[in-house]
C-alpha cells in the first residue's frame, strides 16, 4: 500500500462516521406537532434558498468549466476537475444542512429532559457537517490525485470548491443577516417583544438563515481552506524533488498523509466529547478541541518517526515541527478570539457597561476592542510562518514549503472546528423552536446556555477560518510564483519597488474592503425591505402585536424577500473577485497579479479579523445585557446592545467570514489561469 492512500482511507471514515452520526440524530424525538410543524417550515425555507442559489450557481459553474476548457492548455481535463471541486463542495454543505434541520427540534425536545441529553443531539449534528467537510473534501482530492497525478489538475479540483464557496458563504451570509437584522430592530426595538416570538414575521427567515449561512456556507469557507492548503503545498512539493512522479514524491504525500491523520483525529475528538456532570458545553466544546489537537500531534509524530518517506530523520522531524506550529497557532487564535468575544471577558462586559450611554458608545467601545483583537493573531500568523520557514529551511527544505505545511497543521483539525461551529446555529434554532412552540421556561433556559455556548463556538471558528486562510494564501502565493517560474523559465519576485508590482499591491488593498461594502450594503437593502414587510404586518394584520388567538404572521413572504434579495446581491462582489483579478493579470502582467495577491492578503486579514471579533464582542455584550445586567431586557441599554449587535451581524457573518474566502478564490484564480496571463499579458 501506498503512504499517501492513507488520505482516501481516511476520508472515507469520515463519511461512514458522518452516516453513523446522521442516523443516530434522526432517531432521537422530534417533539409535538407543533415543533415539528416550526422545524418543518424552517427546512422548506433553508431548502428552498439552497434549491435555488445552486441553480444560479449551475450556470456559474458551467461557464467558467467552458472557459477553462477552451482556455487552457490541459483545459478538459482542468474544467472536470472544476466541475468535481463545485459538487463536493456543495454535497458537503447540503448533506450538513439536512442534519441539522433535523438536530434543532431534536434538541429543544431533549431539553426537556435537561442540558445533558440535549447536548450530545446538537454536536453530533455539528459533527455530521464537520465529518462531510473533511471527508469529501479529501477524497475529491486523493481522486483527481489518483487518476492524473498532476497537483495542476488537482489545482482545479480546489478552485472549483473556493468559487462554490465564495457565492455559499456571500449568499448565505446575506440572507441570514437580511432577516436577523430586520427581525431585531423591529421586534426587540420597535415592539418589544422577545429575540424568537413566534407573532415576529422574520422568525422563520432568521431560523432559515443560520442554517444557509453559518452551517451550508461555513461549511463551504472551509471546505474551500482545506483543499486550497493541500494542493498549495502539493505544488511547492512538486519542485523539491525533480525527475520523479508525484506518487513517489515523499514532499507532494505528506501533506494527504497528515490531513488523513488529521480527520481521524477528529472522529476521536467528536467522539470523546462530554459535556460533564456540571453541564457546562463551552468547556466541553473547547476541550474537544484542544484533545483533537493532542491527538493529531501524537499521531503526526508516530508517522513521521515511523514511516519510511524517503527522507531522513532531522528532516522529516523539521515537516512535523512546522505542522505542529502552524497547530499551536491555530490554537492561539482560538484562545485570542474567546478572550474578545466571550460574553465573560472584559471586552465585552464593557461594551454592554458602554450601551448605558446608548448606541453610539456601545458601537464605538465594541469597534475599538475588534481593532485591538487583531493584533494577536496576525502575530501568531507571523511567527507561525517565520518559524515554519526557518525550521523547513535549517534542515535544508524550502522555506515556503515549511509555509505550506504550517497551514496544513492549523487545518488539519478542520472536522473538529466545522462540527463545533455547526452546533451553534442548531442550538440556535433549538432555542427559537422551543420558544416559538411555548415550551416550559426551563427548557427556554437550557436552550438559552447552550446557544450561548453556541456563539462563543460560532466565533471562535470564524477566528481559526480567517487564520488558517492567512497561512493557506501565503502558500498559494508562493505557489503562484512557482508556476509562473515554471512557465517562463525565469526567477520571479514581487519588489515593492517595482512600479507595477506597486500598483498591484495598492489596487489588492482596496479589494477587501470593496468586497466587505458590496456585501454589507446587499444586507442593507434587504433588510429595508424586509422591515417595510414586518412593520406592514403589524399595521395590517388584526391582534398580531397583541399575540391574539387566530392573529398569523405571513412568514412566507419574508422568507421569499431574504431569498431573492440574498441571491441577487450575491453577484457582483462574487464575480468582481474573480474578474478584477483577470483584469490585472491580463493588464499589469505576472509581477503586478503578485503584488495584487499580497496587498489583498493583507487587507484582507485584517478586515476579516476586525469584523468577525468586533461582530461577536457586541453580540455577547446585548446577551450580557439580557441575563440581567445594567437593567436587563427591554431596558435602555439592551436597545442599545441590540442597535450594537444588528451593526456587528454582517459584520461577523456576511462581509468577515466571506474574506478569506474571497483572497483564497482570488490566489487560485491567479494560480489556475497563469498560462493564460504569462501569454498574453499587455505588460
Amino acid at each position: 500500500m501506498e503512504l499517501w492512500t492513507i488520505a482516501p482511507i481516511a476520508a472515507i471514515a469520515s463519511i461512514v462516521s458522518a452516516i453513523y452520526l446522521f442516523i443516530y440524530v434522526n432517531k432521537q424525538n422530534s417533539g409535538t406537532a407543533k415543533m415539528r410543524e416550526i422545524a418543518e417550515a424552517i427546512k422548506e425555507g433553508a431548502n428552498a434558498f439552497l434549491k435555488r442559489e445552486y441553480m444560479y450557481l449551475a450556470v456559474f459553474v458551467a461557464v467558467i468549466a467552458t472557459v477553462l476548457a477552451i482556455s487552457l492548455p490541459n483545459g478538459p481535463i482542468m474544467g472536470i476537475a472544476y466541475i468535481f471541486g463545485s459538487i463536493c463542495s456543495g454535497l458537503a454543505g447540503f448533506f450538513g444542512m439536512a442534519v441539522a434541520l433535523k438536530a434543532n427540534v431534536r434538541s429543544a425536545q431533549a431539553a426537556k429532559e435537561g442540558l445533558n441529553k440535549a447536548f450530545p443531539i446538537a454536536f453530533r449534528g455539528g459533527a455530521v457537517m464537520g465529518l462531510s467537510v473533511v471527508g469529501l473534501a479529501l477524497l475529491g482530492v486523493s481522486v483527481v490525485y489518483y487518476l492524473t497525478g498532476d497537483p495542476q489538475i488537482v489545482l482545479g479540483f480546489s478552485f472549483g470548491a473556493s468559487a462554490m464557496a465564495l457565492f455559499a458563504k456571500a449568499g448565505g451570509g446575506i440572507y441570514t443577516k437580511t432577516a436577523d437584522v430586520s427581525a431585531d430592530l423591529v421586534g426587540k426595538v420597535e415592539i418589544g417583544i422577545p429575540e424568537d416570538d413566534p407573532r415576529n414575521p422574520a422568525v422563520i427567515a432568521d431560523n432559515v438563515g443560520d442554517n444557509v449561512g453559518d452551517v451550508a456556507g461555513m461549511g463551504a469557507d472551509l471546505f474551500d481552506s482545506y483543499v486550497a492548503s493541500i494542493v498549495a503545498v502539493m505544488i511547492l512539493a512538486v519542485g523539491l524533488a525533480p525527475g520523479i512522479s508525484s506518487f513517489e514524491n515523499p514532499f507532494v504525500n505528506l501533506p494527504l498523509i497528515f490531513a488523513g491523520l488529521g480527520i481521524f483525529a477528529s472522529i476521536l475528538g467528536v467522539a470523546i466529547v462530554r459535556v460533564g456532570k456540571k453541564g457546562n458545553p463551552g468547556k466541553a466544546l473547547n476541550w474537544g478541541t484542544y484533545l483533537t489537537c493532542v491527538i493529531f500531534a501524537v499521531l503526526t509524530f508516530l508517522a513521521t518517526y515511523y514511516l519510511e518517506f524517503n527522507l531522513n530523520l532531522e528532516s522529516k522531524l523539521a515537516i512535523w515541527g512546522t505542522a505542529v506550529i502552524g497547530l499551536l497557532a491555530g490554537v492561539i487564535i482560538g484562545i485570542t478570539t474567546d478572550y474578545f468575544t466571550s460574553i465573560d471577558r472584559p471586552p465585552a462586559i464593557k461594551t454592554a457597561e458602554a450601551a448605558q450611554t446608548g448606541a453610539a458608545i456601545n458601537i464605538i467601545t465594541g469597534f475599538s476592542y475588534g481593532l485591538i483583537s487583531i493584533v494577536p493573531p496576525l502575530l501568531g500568523i507571523a511567527v507561525a510562518a517565520t518559524g515554519a520557514y526557518f525550521l523547513a529551511e535549517a534542515s535544508g527544505i524550502s522555506g515556503v514549503y515549511g509555509v505550506g505545511m504550517s497551514a496544513i497543521g492549523m487545518l488539519s483539525i478542520v472536522g473538529m472546528i466545522v462540527a463545533s461551529d455547526a452546533y451553534g446555529p442548531i442550538v440556535d434554532n433549538a432555542k427559537g423552536i422551543a420558544e416559538q412552540s411555548g415550551l416550559e421556561d426551563e427548557v427556554i433556559d437550557i436552550a438559552d446556555r447552550l446557544d450561548a455556548a453556541g456563539n462563543t463556538a460560532k466565533a471562535i471558528t470564524k477566528g481559526f477560518a480567517i487564520g488558517a486562510a492567512g497561512l493557506t494564501v501565503l502558500a498559494l502565493l508562493a505557489a503562484y510564483q512557482e508556476i509562473v517560474q515554471n512557465l517562463t523559465g525565469q526567477t520571479i519576485s514581487f519588489d515593492l519597488m517595482n512600479p507595477l508590482v506597486l500598483t498591484g499591491a495598492l489596487i489588492g488593498i482596496a479589494m477587501p474592503p470593496l468586497f466587505s461594502a458590496l456585501v454589507m450594503l446587499g444586507v442593507g437593502k434587504n433588510a429595508f425591505r424586509m422591515i417595510e414587510e414586518i412593520r406592514r404586518q403589524f399595521r395590517e394584520i388584526p391582534g398580531l402585536k397583541e399575540g391574539k388567538e387566530g392573529a398569523k404572521p405571513d412568514y412566507a413572504t419574508c422568507v421569499d424577500i431574504a431569498t431573492k434579495g440574498a441571491l441577487k446581491e450575491l453577484i457582483l462582489p462574487s464575480v468582481l473577485s474573480i474578474v478584477v483579478t483577470m483584469v490585472v493579470g491580463l493588464v499589469g502582467g505576472i509581477e503586478a497579479l503578485g503584488g495584487y495577491l499580497g496587498g489583498s492578503i493583507f487587507s484582507g486579514l485584517i478586515f476579516a479579523l476586525l469584523m468577525a471579533n468586533a461582530g461577536g464582542l457586541w453580540d455577547n455584550a446585548k446577551k450580557y445585557i439580557e441575563a440581567g445586567a445594567f437593567g436587563g431586557k427591554g431596558s435602555n441599554a439592551h436597545k442599545a446592545a441590540v442597535v450594537g449587535d444588528t451593526v456587528g451581524d454582517p459584520f461577523k457573518d456576511t462581509a468577515g467570514p466571506s474574506l478569506n474566502t474571497m483572497i483564497t478564490v482570488m490566489s487560485l484564480v491567479a494560480s489556475v489561469f497563469a498560462p493564460i496571463i504569462v501569454m498574453y499579458a499587455l505588460f
